[in-house]
């Protein structure tokens, strides 16, 4: 097992891997990935020292929970802990976050992953409005005060609603796209958390795959991809696609960026370490389909943090390349 940073997620004492695994893409829109290969990826995250697990009940309508309810059941003590979010099984109006759907899917997800309680949840990316409803949080109390969640906090699309839910006392964490190529987090919400004792959730680390260097002009994605069919938000934010990064732009910015990669380093593993050197971050969420992107990625929790230098160049390629497309719109 690689020498793993393990960081705290509150203040009781309980702890997550820096590098955790993000399994979107064991539910679903990424391609098909068979249930064995599914057990095979988590089972490398757990050794490889993972203990930090990113899902959601929309996942292949619960797909991925279920797979990783199955597979720790019979690993009990992988010491894993799981977040899920609930949200984006209704229609995206603010009257359907509402106490008595949170406890319908709350109990679907409870079923899902074989618990009473749930570690944590997460709001997934609601209509802006919900960020300053009193009801909606008075509720996401209340789950906890039943015990069907052991916290609570949000994934966001925006800095501007992830400052909102920084303003309510009972978030425990906050979720968004941190990446080199989408740094905005880190002018405001980073140090915002960090002084409210808020974790940081690092998600789309490696932009959808840019980053990892290993796409071309010519790359195919398939039809059930986000990658082919979200490109200019076609199915839902765009930025969750590539970052929102125009994908021609974001090849020409990928193979400038793998330049910066140190000796040894692959191009995604420089991105997930710059993700986790920043201060306020308390893990980062890249997928994986295999066992070997599972082991490589989280092989980045053991390395030298990058040099100032190379901090000031991944600065300057955003800001020369990126910033005016992306920085005003999220």
């Amino acid at each position: 097992m690689i020498r793993m940073e393990q960081r705290a997620w509150d203040g009781k004492g309980r702890v997550v891997s820096a590098v955790g695994l993000g399994t979107w893409q064991l539910g679903a829109d990424w391609g098909e990935v068979a249930e064995s290969d599914a057990f095979a990826v988590l089972d490398a995250a757990v050794e490889s020292g993972v203990t930090f697990f990113d899902t959601a009940d929309v996942y292949g309508d619960g797909r991925s929970e279920r797979l990783i309810g199955r597979y720790l059941k019979d690993r009990p003590d992988a010491g894993v802990f799981v977040a899920t979010k609930m949200g984006r099984r209704a229609e995206q109006r603010p009257e359907n976050y509402s106490l008595a759907n949170f406890r319908a899917w709350n109990d679907r997800s409870r079923a899902n992953l074989g618990v009473d309680t749930l570690d944590y949840v997460q709001l997934h990316c609601p209509p802006t409005p919900v960020y300053a409803s009193d009801e909606v949080f008075d509720a996401l109390d209340t789950l906890v005060e039943e015990g069907r969640v052991a916290a609570y906090g949000v994934s966001v699309e925006t800095c501007a609603e992830a400052l909102t839910a920084l303003a309510r006392p009972g978030v425990a964490g906050v979720q968004i796209i941190l990446n080199p190529f989408r740094p905005k987090p880190l002018e405001e919400v980073v140090p915002a958390a960090r002084a409210a004792g808020v974790a940081i959730v690092a998600r789309v680390p490696l932009a959808s795959g840019l980053l990892s260097g290993r796409y071309t002009k010519d790359t195919v994605f398939a039809a059930d991809d986000h990658r082919a069919y979200n490109r200019h938000g076609e199915a839902f934010d765009q930025g969750e696609t590539f970052s929102g990064v125009d994908y021609a732009t974001g090849l020409a910015a990928a193979v400038e960026f793998a330049a910066l990669a140190p000796e040894g380093v692959t191009p995604a593993q420089a991105a997930l370490r710059w993700i986790t050197q920043q201060p306020g971050v308390t893990s980062v969420i890249p997928g994986a389909r295999s066992v070997e992107q599972v082991r490589a990625n989280a092989a980045a929790g053991a390395l030298e943090p990058l040099p100032p230098a190379t901090l000031d160049a991944v600065r300057e390629l955003y800001d020369r390349r990126l910033r005016s497309s992306v920085h005003g719109r999220w």
